[in-house]
């Protein structure tokens, strides 16, 4: 059992090394593992990977990809800064305040932190380079706030987690919006110190006002609002939420902004199969992977391991944190879970941590990670948008990370402010 789980785990940091595409890394480690030390036949393989996609629940990843592309094909990006701007000012330093909460309102439609970053950014970081802000500072506020997008439902990494887990994807969703109301602020909260102290200047009268439309904005946001209150009711699944969400961005786009056309519609049908078809096949491999470790007994052996460092479920949940931290700095996110989230859920119980409440920490790791070098997945996003090289962000990120570092180590000591919404709910 020890030899399997060396030459599993051993493969797969060679193919890492290797520059393999971690979704390839996690299905070759394991396809070698099954046949070298012949722990299933070889058509195992194949079928734990279908089995690993075949989940009702899975459904929602397309749809809610979908959903996010129509809403910014409907020309909303701009109507959401419009309505960013309305709700924090043009005091010195909101021009930052107003990227953070432009992206926490986009992300409550994309699902996704590397669509959220992109979105927001390519229409708020040359408007934050003619307002002085350093390009380093703007790329490093805008990828930060841009993975909010995975906290703020409704997001892609909760459904794969709930999937993986077992976890509502309904309570994830509710518990997801006082966390990343409390990164926004943390991040604002920056922001606006940093300008201020700097004497960055700020947004021009009528800059990217551009059309208007607040209230087509606000139109915009109800999706969210249904989506969770649908789930919450018991109105419809997550899956069939993705569903919904897709008719209110096409109603939206068609009727509303009306700038939703065929050719545009057969572009957002492109792109989210080819998203969606990525993303799938990490699952698809991840599940094989994680099959491999459940046939070897890794959550027995990592469960024994813990009990025998300690009891304590702090000390236990610390621990747990600081491994997403360090794997999100250079892996993907959904491998990450998928990889790593089932065997934790196995052992979190014994010491008594609620999945919900370690599901909505596990999220906010792995934002951090995502603008961590040396992978830093929306922070290399919000780079290529402002071409600049990701170097220049490292002396801007520290009080950027530290906020919400901040908020996830108040909330991992202090369930009760994650959990409070969904038990208030039911």
């Amino acid at each position: 059992m020890g030899s399997a789980l060396t030459t599993l785990f051993g493969v797969f940091a060679v193919a890492l090394l290797a520059d393999v595409p971690v979704a390839t890394a996690l299905g070759l480690a394991a396809a070698i593992a099954v046949v070298a030390h012949d722990i299933a036949p070889l058509a195992v393989v194949a079928q734990q990977m279908v089995a690993g996609l075949d989940s009702f629940p899975l459904l929602a990843i397309p749809l809610f990809v979908l959903a996010g592309g129509l809403m910014g094909a409907a020309g909303l990006t701009s109507r959401i800064v419009a309505l960013a701007l309305v709700l924090v000012g043009r005091r010195r330093g909101g021009l930052g305040a107003v990227a953070v909460v432009a992206c926490m309102l986009f992300g409550a439609l994309s699902g996704s932190g590397v669509a959220d970053t992109v979105a927001i950014g390519t229409l708020l970081l040359p408007a934050m380079g003619r307002a002085g802000y350093p390009p380093g500072f703007s790329a490093g506020l805008l990828g930060c706030a841009g993975s909010l997008g995975t906290v703020i439902p409704p997001s892609i990494v909760m459904i794969v987690y709930g999937v993986a887990t077992g976890t509502s994807i309904g309570q994830l969703f509710t518990a997801g919006l006082v966390p990343g109301a409390l990164c926004g602020a943390a991040l604002a909260a920056v922001a606006v110190w940093r300008a201020r102290k700097e004497g960055w200047g700020d947004v021009p009268p009528g800059d990217l006002a551009g059309e208007g439309g607040i209230g087509l904005a606000l139109l915009a946001l109800g999706a969210p609002a249904i989506i969770v209150g649908g789930i919450r009711g018991g109105i419809f699944t997550a899956t069939e939420a993705g569903a919904v969400a897709c008719l209110y961005a096409l109603a939206v786009g068609v009727f509303g902004t009306r700038a939703l056309t065929l050719r545009a519609l057969a572009a957002e049908l492109m792109t989210a199969a080819e998203t969606s078809g990525a993303i799938l096949y990490v699952i698809a491999t991840a599940s094989l992977f994680g099959w491999v470790l459940g046939a070897l007994q890794a959550p027995q052996i990592v469960t024994a391991r813990l009990l025998s460092l300690t009891t304590d479920p702090t000390v236990v949940l610390l621990l747990a944190m600081a491994l997403l931290l360090a794997l999100g700095t250079f892996m993907e996110t959904i491998a990450i879970i998928l990889l790593l989230a089932p065997l934790l859920s196995s052992v979190l119980p014994r010491y008594g941590i609620d999945p919900v409440h370690f599901g909505l920490l596990l999220t906010l790791n792995l934002a951090i990670g995502a603008n961590t070098p040396p992978l830093g997945i929306d922070l290399m996003a919000a780079c290529r948008v402002a071409r600049i090289p990701m170097r220049e962000t490292f002396r801007h990120l520290p009080p950027l990370l530290g906020a919400m570092a901040s908020v996830t180590l108040a909330l991992a000591l202090a369930p009760g402010v994650v959990l409070a919404l969904p038990r208030a709910l039911g």
